[in-house]
């Protein structure tokens, strides 16, 4: 008897090794068909009309193109600042293995935030400061607001731009700038009027500062910051505008030129694919009309010839034949900053803190 069950102790081991393999595996694959918890850290509301809510179309796209291979959250209204801090910790201490946060002020929390938890990737959006486990992504809005500048200087009678602006960093001199080159171009001595809101989301400000450009002799409007408060305005008043982040034209039909759109939806998933499939690297990404991050629809307002010459512009920066910022360009003071010949490097571009020659605004200190 003793010799039967000592004949059948191998075999019971053998059992239990495979029991133990087949368990193991089960539970690796069970691993491996965790989800991604993907996080979003948001400065305005999704209802804003403007950036939020483009940045949310972007969550929910990448959302149904991964399906089940990914979770999703996000916090809204998120002020810059230690409240950001506070709120992107929560998430790398919750669990979230990939978190965007998409204000410029976000900037250096996340950076923090991500030194503390290096396991937790993190992409920032318009900012310049990147590490191992941070990168960032941007959008060429610029391109569009040359686009827009082009329009403005064709349908303007008073020679006069408003433009709404929210916090002199370089993302919004960078777009002003572009306006101010397109009118140099094409209707020399047309200048930009700009009111400074300190605020990205401030619907009743955004109007006022609409308003007091208008009253200046402004005919057509743009601004940088998130609500339609300014179409609105401008469609009240009988000029023209152009729309920020999401295409404003049902909020102003009789008003909107055109929207600079931005587009967020395939950097995300392009981004949170490459988490999943491990390939993920920091990096700098610039998406552009060339890449469809900005998209620019042009209204039937704007006379067809002119919409035409409008195609040609976008065709020739989405095929690099025509750059906005190609030299020579200078300064107000007249100091040379972009040389004859070269174009202004992703670099020169993140740091912009300058207004061009023909902006007649005095900077914020």
């Amino acid at each position: 008897m003793l010799s039967t069950l000592h004949s059948h102790r191998p075999l019971k081991k053998l059992l239990c090794v495979m029991a133990a393999v087949v368990g193991l595996s089960s539970s690796l694959m069970a691993v491996a068909a965790d989800p991604l918890k993907v996080g979003f850290v948001y400065i305005g509301p999704i209802g804003d009309h403007g950036w939020t809510y483009q940045h949310e179309q972007g969550r929910q796209a990448m959302a149904k193109a991964l399906g089940d291979k990914v979770t999703t959250g996000f916090v809204e209204n998120v002020p810059e600042g230690a409240d950001a801090e506070r709120v992107i910790r929560n998430m790398a201490k919750g669990g979230y293995d990939l978190v965007f946060t998409t204000s410029f002020g976000y900037m250096n929390p996340t950076l923090k935030v991500a030194k503390q938890f290096p396991k937790v990737t993190f992409e920032h959006a318009t900012g310049y400061k990147q590490d191992k486990n941070m990168g960032t992504y941007l959008a060429r809005t610029y391109e569009g607001r040359y686009v827009g500048g082009f329009l403005a200087a064709k349908m303007t009678k008073t020679k006069k731009i408003g433009y709404v602006a929210s916090f002199p960093i370089p993302e919004v001199l960078r777009d002003i700038n572009a306006i101010q080159l397109a009118l140099n171009k094409y209707n020399p001595g047309t200048e930009i009027k700009v009111v400074w809101v300190n605020s990205w989301f401030d619907p009743g400000k955004e109007a006022d500062a609409a308003n007091a450009l208008i009253d200046q002799g402004v005919d057509v409007i743009f601004q940088h910051t998130d609500s339609p408060a300014p179409i609105q305005a401008a469609e009240r008043r009988g000029v023209y505008a152009v729309g920020y982040a999401s295409d404003m034209a049902h909020f102003g039909p009789k008003a909107v030129l055109t929207s600079i759109v931005n587009n967020w939806g395939p950097h995300y998933i392009q981004a949170t694919q490459a988490v999943i499939d491990g390939t993920w690297k920091s990096q700098d990404y610039w998406g552009g009309l060339k890449e469809g991050t900005v998209e620019l629809p042009i209204s039937d307002l704007v006379p067809a010839d002119v919409k035409g010459e409008a195609q040609q512009i976008i065709s020739d920066i989405e095929s690099g034949a025509f750059h906005p910022f190609t030299g020579p360009i200078k300064d107000q003071a007249g100091t040379v900053k972009i040389p004859a010949g070269s174009v202004a490097s992703n670099a020169e571009l993140a740091s912009m803190n300058y207004y061009v020659e023909g902006v007649k605004a005095d900077l914020p200190k």
